[in-house]
């Protein structure tokens, strides 16, 4: 009985994403092709493809991910293997904490005011990829942490009782096996910083900007935002190109998912315990 309840549960939590996907591929249909992707968009939008915005979301990721990454795996390597335990690192949680779950919107004035307007980055892609970086790293920090925290104690022990520095032991002893929970955060975290649109909305995000980047100080097209706009902003505009758009948002964030998932067993493969 207990496992009839958990699988209807399940099926009930599943079946909407279900509908939901299957609604967007149904009203997509014949709209996503080659020419709807490599494309850039035209007649105010209205015609074309999204290639320029494909590209963007694909920079801001790549950037979120290089300034969030190093300091949320740090910080969760130095709360778990140096930090000891006083009222400075329960603070750091505390902080953590309270940073997931602040509204996204709240992420983008704050970008607006620290990077475009203090910093003088302007609306540029760096802009972006700092306030997206920034929204990621309680996830990142959280599951790196707890990934961290999985490893036995023993290999610590035995790795520092023959010799090895605290840095060696964390390198070679605990940060492969914790390999495949920090990628599952980290992945998820860029996931939704793919499909988050008012973070980019005040610090990157272009309405119309048929061209590619030429600098990092360059605004972009990013899909969620370009969603956002062909659907609610411009007049007329033909119902399919929303869903498609959708629908390329989403095979996005699948893509990223599944990447995980192969690096996620790869290295448990490497496991012995």
């Amino acid at each position: 009985m207990a496992f009839i309840l958990l699988g209807i549960i399940t099926f009930i939590v599943v079946l909407p994403i279900i509908l939901i996907i299957g609604y967007i591929i149904k009203n997509s249909m014949g709209m996503v092709n080659w020419e709807f992707i490599t494309q850039a968009p035209r007649h105010g939008m209205r015609e074309g493809g999204i290639f320029p915005a494909i590209v963007g979301t694909l920079y801001l990721i790549l950037g979120t991910a290089l300034f969030a990454l190093p300091v949320g795996i740090l910080a969760a390597i130095y709360l778990v293997e140096y930090a000891k335990e006083n009222i400075f690192t329960r603070i750091i949680k505390l902080a953590i904490v309270n940073l997931s779950g602040i509204p996204s919107i709240v992420y983008g004035l704050f970008g607006f005011a620290l990077f475009v307007i203090f910093f003088k980055l302007g609306t540029s892609i760096v802009a972006g990829c700092l306030t997206l970086g920034i929204m990621s790293l309680p996830v990142i920090i959280t599951a790196a942490k707890e990934a961290l925290e999985s490893v036995p104690f023993t290999f610590r022990e035995i790795s520092l009782s023959l010799g090895a520095s605290r840095w060696q032991t964390v390198r070679y002893c605990v940060l492969p096996y914790a390999m495949p929970g920090i990628l599952t955060g980290t992945v998820l975290s860029l996931s939704r910083a793919a499909g988050e649109t008012a973070p980019i909305l005040f610090t990157v995000a272009a309405f119309y900007l048929p061209r590619l980047p030429r600098s990092v100080f360059d605004q972009v097209m990013a899909l969620p935002y370009h969603l956002y706009a062909i659907s609610t902003q411009v007049p007329n505009m033909p119902l399919k190109l929303s869903f498609a758009t959708a629908f390329v948002l989403i095979a996005l964030v699948f893509i990223l998912n599944l990447a995980s998932i192969i690096l996620r067993a790869h290295f448990r493969k490497k496991k012995t315990w």
